[in-house]
């Protein structure tokens, strides 16, 4: 399945890669098969970045999924203003060929959603999560708050967040999308066991990150 978030980049590129294939195999011309050649890489790499597949989700109350695919770069305790003090933050990066969908980590109504433009670090380096361009939503559950922080990278200039403040939203669902490179950063209860370990490669939707106490 091909997220519907690609399909401004798939449709556009696949038209224009078909028609300049068309006109270079029957001109024979070097320049436009190059041509032909490097933009159909790029769609076919295009393809694999947007990919959607199905996943499937554990229903338990007390687990959280991860909200991303990716390696896990990051796990300690901080305070957050949101969640509190002795805060578990969890950081997701995510590489060009992660999916780049984000997944609702536990079911809860949105409190606040907010965007923050800022500086394009590289997704891996930790400073990432608080100068980078990105988009914050805050849940409520009844085991407390919850932040997640869709992070821009190097190269990626879009965050697609679908988050309405007041609208409940339910575990394993959609919460947005990140165009190439990014990290996504989840900040958990105090009272929240963390479940991944530094390096762990994580599923969005499917992997543990945290059970509630």
């Amino acid at each position: 399945m091909i997220a519907k978030e690609g399909r401004i980049i798939l449709i556009p590129l696949f038209l224009v890669t078909f028609t300049l294939g068309i006109f270079a195999h029957a001109w024979e011309s070097t320049p436009l098969s190059i041509l032909y050649g490097v933009l159909g890489f790029f769609f076919l790499f295009s393809l694999n970045f947007f990919r959607d597949p199905q996943r499937v989700i554990p229903m338990d109350e007390k687990l959280i999924i991860s909200p991303a695919d990716g390696k896990v770069v990051r796990v300690e305790d901080i305070h957050d203003p949101n969640v509190g003090e002795s805060a578990k933050i969890v950081s997701i990066f995510l590489n060009v060929f992660n999916v780049h969908a984000n997944r609702v980590p536990i079911e809860g109504t949105v409190e606040s959603v907010e965007r923050k433009s800022g500086k394009f670090l590289a997704a891996f380096d930790h400073k990432a999560s608080d100068e980078n361009e990105q988009v914050i939503t805050v849940l409520v559950n009844d085991s407390g708050k919850y932040k997640i922080k869709q992070i821009a990278g190097l190269i990626a200039r879009r965050i697609l967040c679908y988050a309405e403040v007041g609208t409940k939203m339910h575990k394993g669902g959609r919460l947005g999308f990140i165009r190439f490179g990014s990290r996504t950063d989840l900040i958990m209860p105090p009272h929240v066991a963390v479940q991944v370990e530094l390096g762990q490669k994580v599923i969005g939707g499917e992997t543990i990150i945290g059970k509630i106490k």
